[in-house]
Formats: C-alpha cells, structure tokens, sequence
C-alpha cells in the first residue's frame, strides 16, 4: 500500500482545505476537466453512478453536460425512499441493477450497520481477534491512542463492541459495490461517483490518498465532486434551476445565507443508521416515522433497529 510522510499528509490536508473553499465556478470548471480527463483516458467507456440523491443528481448533470450519452446506473437495494425510485425513473438511459441478498438477510448474516463504517468494521473485526491490533483503538492507554490522539480512539462505543447486538460493515460491500463491480466485469465501463471528501473521514482519507481520478487502481474510480461541499451541491441545483427528488421538500436558506432542505437531509438506504447517533431532533428515523409510516414499522419493529437505537440511546 503506498504511504505517505505526516509532513505530506499535511500538505495534501491543507491542499484539500483550499480547493473546498474555492467559489462554485471554479469547482464547476475543476470538475468538468476531471470529468473530461477520466472519459478520454477509458476512450468513453465510463458509467455515472446515480443513487437519485442530490449529489448524484448534481454529477449527472455535469457529466451529460460534456457527454450526454454516458449511461447512468441505478442499485435498487428495495431501501430506498419511494420518491428516489419514482426519480430516478424519470431520467432516460438509466441501467437498474439489484444485489443478491436482502437487507434483512444481510443482518442477519453479518450485523446491523451503526455509528459508520469504520467503527463497525473495527468492532466487527476486533471481536473476531479481540487481541488483534484493533484492540489498541478500544484503549484510550494504548500506545496507539497516545501516538495518534484521542480522537482516533474508540473507547466509547466499547459498549457496542462488547454488547450482543450484531455489528458489521458489510451491508454498502454486499447491496451496492457488488452488484457495482459485477457490472463493471461483465459491461467494460469505470465508475464515475459521486462522494465526496466532506462526507466522513474515511472518504476524506481516500480522497487525499487518491485525489478525483484513479486511473491506475485496482478499481479504477473517478470521483470529481471530492473536493464540494453540501452548500455546493444545494447551491448548484438552485443556481442551475435542476430538478431533484421530492424527499428532500425545498431548498432555502438560512439568515446567514447557508442552504438547507426542508425535509430529509439524506436519502441513501432509509434503514441505514450510520452517523444517525449524531443527527439533531428530528433524525431520519422521526422523520421517517411521520413521512413514511410502513417503512417505519417495518424497520424499527420487524428488522430490530428499534432495539438497537434503544440500545444506542438514539430517539426514533
């Protein structure tokens, strides 16, 4: 695996810091060339991923804006809100693509997708080998912890770690980049995907070791919205009048001029509960609760994630 230096990690950190704070235009005009560079170099043999969410809908627009014709591709994990499916519907050229194991086989089989997933990938690994080198995360006196600071400590979901509650990671590999990657094999085209730096810090620490394009990985990815933000995304759908899905109500803005959306903040897998414990009341489960009240029940009563928020000390 390639390493870098602290001193280029700096660098690259600081580096990212400043193109996230460049004005929309020029991200705009970055992007387009990221877009237009990862197309040429895999001779137009690319594929847009679209989940019918804000970001994807942003980065459709831009790629059909240089090349209309790239196809767009759709997983339909049967997690979705309603409104996305009926969305994403509404867009011509769109490939539906379904995993091979439901939701509620999959936590069965490996665990409940909670805190995000790095965490449950660390708690999934560490009770395998709990003496295994995941275990120092879980130590707020290891020497790791004390190499790294505090906040690369895990000692506070120890609680989760050591309850009986199945956790896992396993659930984004199986419903979505599966299905991603057999399609990738059979059809001959590389993503090009929306995430983005902001959204977590392992897509951060991906996007800094990565950068937009990666023509040269073992999976080959294009992701030239890395360097937005959410007020880019809101800001981009006003300012270019683009439609997006009902779920999320309006876009407005704040006293200070900050975009926000009337409804859900999200969409992604409705039953997700990565990053919930650090959502404001209403989360998307209470939100969920009074907009889509089946989907409610079914998630908190008949998959157990009631069980496990209770256990979180999430409201729902």
């Amino acid at each position: 695996m390639f390493k870098i230096t602290p001193e280029e990690a700096v660098l690259k950190r600081n580096f990212l810091k400043q193109r996230q704070g460049l004005p929309l235009h020029l991200k705009i005009k970055m992007s387009k060339q990221r877009i237009r560079e990862f197309y040429e170099h895999f001779d137009g043999k690319v594929y847009i991923s679209f989940s019918g969410g804000k970001d994807s809908t942003v980065l459709l627009h831009l790629v059909r804006s240089l090349y209309p014709n790239v196809k767009a591709v759709y997983i339909d994990t049967g997690l979705e809100y309603p409104a996305v499916r009926s969305f994403v519907k509404t867009f011509d050229n769109v490939i539906i693509l379904r995993p091979n194991m439901p939701f509620n086989k999959v936590i069965e089989k490996y665990g409940y997708p909670v805190i995000s997933k790095e965490v449950a990938k660390f708690i999934e690994e560490n009770r395998k080998n709990p003496n295994g080198y995941t275990a120092k995360k879980f130590d707020p006196n290891s020497e790791y912890v004390k190499k790294y600071g505090i906040r690369y400590c895990l000692a506070k979901w120890k609680f989760l770690r050591d309850s009986n509650i199945k956790i896992s990671a396993q659930c984004c590999n199986i419903m979505k980049k599966n299905p991603a990657k057999e399609f990738e094999k059979e059809s001959g085209l590389y993503p090009i995907i929306a995430t983005m730096a902001a959204e977590s810090n392992l897509r951060k620490s991906e996007y800094l070791r990565k950068g937009c394009n990666s023509f040269d990985a073992k999976r080959p990815v294009s992701t030239p919205l890395g360097f937005w933000t959410e007020q880019d995304i809101l800001k981009y759908l006003i300012e270019c009048n683009i439609p997006y899905c009902s779920v999320y109500g309006e876009i407005k803005q704040d006293k200070s001029g900050k975009y926000y959306t009337t409804k859900a903040k999200r969409t992604g897998c409705m039953f997700c509960m990565f990053g919930v414990q650090s959502e404001k009341s209403p989360n998307r489960f209470e939100l969920m609760k009074e907009s889509h009240p089946k989907q409610y029940e079914y998630c908190i009563n008949i998959l157990g994630c009631g069980r496990v928020l209770d256990f979180m000390g999430v409201r729902y």
